[in-house]
């Protein structure tokens, strides 16, 4: 309080009044005065206390930042404040309310609510720091005031208030717009994208043709090779649901693509592939038409009844895979159980690095093998190692 001097509340040459609020109590740091329901004015250069009493003003040079103050939900008394940070008062400050303070701040209680406009008004008038800006005194030309303050006027100090907590929700709300205009404008790519992939669908299907018609001047091999290039690139007519009446027929057509992209990688893996994995392989297959993993669940479970190449099979785990099927477990147990012989022992782990297999599919197979009475395991703190079965050999 002992920044405040006394005035006789009018407005100085060139100083103009902003906004005024009613009902407002002053705290000298966190104790609290008896100047209450006073009146604050806002102006470019001051903040103007105003009782039926008395009249002081602050002048806004000696803010340094200010700060919103608002109450919890358990005191539903207490108003909200604005706390102004201040510099040390100069030498040649005039008599005030509080010639003495121990304190660096003051409070504004507003009694009526704080309006976001105050706030909005006070941030403003500290960054521009239109005190330096306009002179207050009459007899400085605009001339010099011109030439001394015009790299003010260009680049005003950058000073913003800090603020509590509906400070950091409008940085939020701030934050939160910025990105919803940026998620539009990817949106907005992501047209464009897709614009381009049909566009990229129609010239595959072109070029596609042209290689059936002049099978002759394509050798075999460079057909194979651009037909991988395509479906590596995902470019194929993928099953999409618009084009059916009913869920039941979508999931047919889905399971028929789904056997088309499937049987040879799955081949490739030793005849089963998890669904997991397969669910990524897909999506990736048909680009930007991606598929949900209930859609995919459905597609599979209807391999069986279509009579494709495929099928779902679950383990008695809860492991689901889709499987060749040609796919036969006793070679695979018998396969497993050379390899555990080679060895002497192995885990999941080192069967999958073995096989390029991932570990749970690993370690269905070493539970399958045991299962035929091929392997046994030994369960330790290191690890689940099998071993081969030598009750079974013959001495």
């Amino acid at each position: 309080m002992n920044r405040f001097e006394y005035t006789n509340g009018h407005c100085m040459p060139n100083e103009k009044t902003l906004r005024r609020d009613n009902n407002i109590r002053l705290y000298d740091g966190e104790v609290r005065t008896n100047f209450e329901g006073g009146e604050l004015t806002i102006t470019t250069h001051r903040l103007i206390y105003r009782t039926s009493n008395v009249c002081f003003s602050l002048s806004l040079s000696l803010i340094i930042y200010f700060e919103e103050e608002y109450p919890g939900p358990l005191f539903f008394t207490r108003s909200p404040k604005i706390k102004l940070h201040l510099t040390e008062p100069p030498r040649d400050k005039q008599p005030g309310p509080l010639d003495n303070s121990l304190h660096s701040y003051v409070k504004l209680s507003f009694k009526n609510g704080l309006s976001p406009a105050f706030v909005e008004n006070l941030s403003e008038v500290i960054h521009n720091r239109l005190w330096e800006i306009i002179p207050l005194s009459i007899g400085v030309s605009p001339s010099s005031v011109q030439g001394s303050n015009s790299n003010m006027l260009r680049n005003p100090p950058p000073i913003k208030p800090r603020t509590g907590i509906i400070g950091i929700e409008r940085n939020l709300k701030e934050q939160q717009r910025a990105t919803d205009e940026s998620i539009n404008v990817a949106f907005q790519d992501l047209r464009k994208l897709m614009g381009m992939a049909k566009d990229m669908v129609n010239i595959s299907r072109t070029i596609s043709a042209k290689i059936r018609e002049r099978q002759g001047d394509i050798t075999e091999d460079e057909t194979v090779r651009f037909k991988s290039y395509l479906m590596s690139l995902g470019i194929d007519d993928p099953v999409t649901r618009d084009a059916y009446k009913s869920s039941n027929e979508y999931y047919k057509q889905l399971g028929r693509q789904l056997a088309e992209i499937l049987e040879e990688p799955i081949k490739e893996v030793g005849g089963m592939m998890a669904l997991t994995d397969v669910y990524c392989r897909v999506n990736r297959a048909r680009g930007l038409e991606l598929l949900s993993p209930e859609d995919l669940l459905h597609a599979c479970k209807q391999l069986s009844d279509l009579n494709l190449s495929i099928m779902l099979r679950t383990f008695d785990s809860g492991v689901m895979v889709i499987q060749s099927v040609s796919h036969n477990d006793v070679e695979v147990a018998d396969a497993v159980s050379q390899l555990i012989k080679d060895r002497g022992s192995i885990t999941a782990t080192e069967l999958a690095q073995s096989e390029g297999i991932s570990v749970v599919l690993a370690c269905e197979r070493l539970f399958m093998t045991e299962k035929y009475g091929k392997a046994c395991r030994d369960d330790s703190i290191e690890a689940l190692r099998f071993y081969p079965n030598l009750f079974l050999e013959e001495e």
